[in-house]
């Protein structure tokens, strides 16, 4: 209170000393006409009123218009006035220095409010921004207390939640913030502006239906920004709510999805070796008159097909690890070549003597690999080509630089993947859908070598033209430290 009586004073004195150095000027240094003067008090008297407000400036005008009678109206030194046009003059001159005073006092006040609104609504458009960033309806809530006490510079922020029955808080406790308080103040269903305690409360409703209220102590912004907070609040919890029931209906879709998908990897790929090891197995209990030669062909299909199903197995059980992040890599610097021949090493039985091309650039840097992973991914990359192009075609195999990864190429010259299924073959469990029948497999090849490749830290991608064939490329990390030495 003494501050601003202090302050209010020190304008009242800057304002004097404004126009008795007016007076002044004109009466000793520079003397001029009483019209000069009238003019230059009126400026002096906008400028006081501009920066001071209405009260002090019209005190100036009855100050201005005493000292314009004494020193510059005849008969000077006197406060008498002996032409009666004088008169006139004089009190023109108060009318008009008193509306300039109201004028411009009004249009400092109307810049002021507009100065205002222009923060709120940038605080407001800041508190809007950041309530769109979370998609989940605890964490708002959580953080819109905290949000409007940084944004708004309020005291105190306390949400409740009808649907939670809680009070949601930032700042210390404030006991009329309690729970109570705010539930009733719903039920009220209108704002109410306590200016004794310094709270305000304000329904939060989303169309006509009440759903909390809002709290706030210390210096409440304007009750229309009050009311915009509120309904920004219930949009945006109705927004996070309507992306989390978005995010359960995909998820129920994908989960249903892999689940048909999973289905038919069992029918069509399980189901295969099961019935061979089941025929093979019926044979042999049956049919005893079997020579030696027909008894080793069923045991070693039962052998092939026993192998096969615990590739399969071992697939899915693999492509569920590599979801979950529970593989470890055990990454070295390895030489591109040595992860090439390992898994040439690998595919030679299924390759038969189909012929592999081999353009590795010379002076190749190590990549930095677990090298029982990286020939993996490989092998599926080989074991896709040759399964899905003719047996008289050469697969083509390609070792670059590019920047700080080596790319791996496989081409091959199949038939080609539509271009609305190369976003889908990287999926688990998905099949081209004109070889998902023709050609055994279970989808799970190209999803697993996508994750390995990943989980090193390159990039999978295929480059296909129907009828010309696909390539297949990934990258793999430069050892940097070998790089540079």
């Amino acid at each position: 209170m003494r501050a601003s009586i202090l302050a209010r004073l020190l304008q009242f004195a800057a304002a004097l000393l404004l126009i008795l150095a007016v007076t002044f000027i004109y009466h000793k240094i520079h003397i001029v006409n009483a019209t000069t003067v009238a003019l230059t008090f009126l400026l002096a008297i906008l400028v006081i009123s501009t920066v001071w407000g209405i009260a002090i400036s019209v005190v100036m005008s009855l100050i201005a218009m005493v000292l314009f009678n004494y020193f510059f109206l005849p008969p000077t030194g006197r406060l008498t006035v002996a032409d009666p046009q004088n008169w006139i003059a004089l009190i023109a001159f108060l009318v008009v220095a008193v509306l300039a005073s109201q004028l411009a006092n009004r249009a400092r006040l109307q810049a002021d409010a507009a100065s205002a609104r222009r923060r709120e609504m940038e605080k407001l458009y800041g508190f809007s921004r950041s309530l769109l960033e979370s998609g989940n309806v605890m964490q708002l809530v959580n953080r819109i207390p905290a949000q409007i006490v940084d944004s708004f510079e309020v005291g105190g922020a306390a949400i409740y939640l009808a649907e939670k029955e809680k009070v949601y808080r930032s700042g210390p406790a404030i006991p009329l913030l309690e729970k109570e308080n705010l539930r009733s103040m719903m039920t009220r269903d209108e704002p109410l502006f306590d200016a004794g305690t310094g709270l305000c409360f304000i329904p939060i409703r989303m169309g006509l239906r009440p759903t909390g209220s809002l709290g706030i102590s210390g210096a409440p912004p304007a009750r229309e920004t009050l009311e915009a907070i509120a309904t920004l609040i219930a949009i945006a919890m109705e927004r996070a709510r309507a992306v989390e029931q978005l995010g359960q209906t995909e998820a129920a879709r994908e989960g249903e999805q892999l689940r048909t998908a999973l289905l038919d990897a069992v029918t069509h790929a399980l189901r295969t070796p099961l019935t061979s090891i089941k025929a093979s197995v019926t044979n042999l209990l049956s049919q005893h008159s079997l020579n030696e030669d027909q008894k080793h062909e069923l045991l070693t299909i039962i052998n092939e097909e026993s192998d096969r199903l615990n590739r399969l197995v071992g697939e899915a059980g693999e492509m569920a690890s590599l979801d979950a992040g529970e593989v470890e890599l055990r990454t070295e610097p390895r030489d591109v070549n040595d992860v090439i021949a390992a898994a040439l090493e690998q595919c030679k039985h299924d390759l038969g003597r189909r012929e592999v091309e081999l353009r590795v650039q010379p002076g190749l840097p190590r990549v930095l690999a677990d090298v029982a992973r990286a020939r993996e991914a490989l092998v599926h990359l080989i074991d896709n080509a040759n399964r899905y192009s003719p047996a008289g075609h050469p697969i083509v195999i390609t070792a670059e630089r590019s920047g700080d990864f080596v790319a791996f190429s496989v081409a091959d010259r199949g038939p080609g993947i539509d271009s609305l299924e190369q976003s889908l073959i990287f999926q688990k469990f998905y099949r081209g859908k004109d070889q998902r029948y023709a050609i055994e497999g279970t989808g799970m090849g190209l999803p697993i070598a996508k994750a390995i490749v990943e989980a090193h830290g390159g990039s999978i991608s295929v480059t296909s033209q129907l009828g010309q064939g696909s390539v297949f490329t990934f990258t793999l990390p430069v050892d940097r430290k070998a790089s540079a030495a």
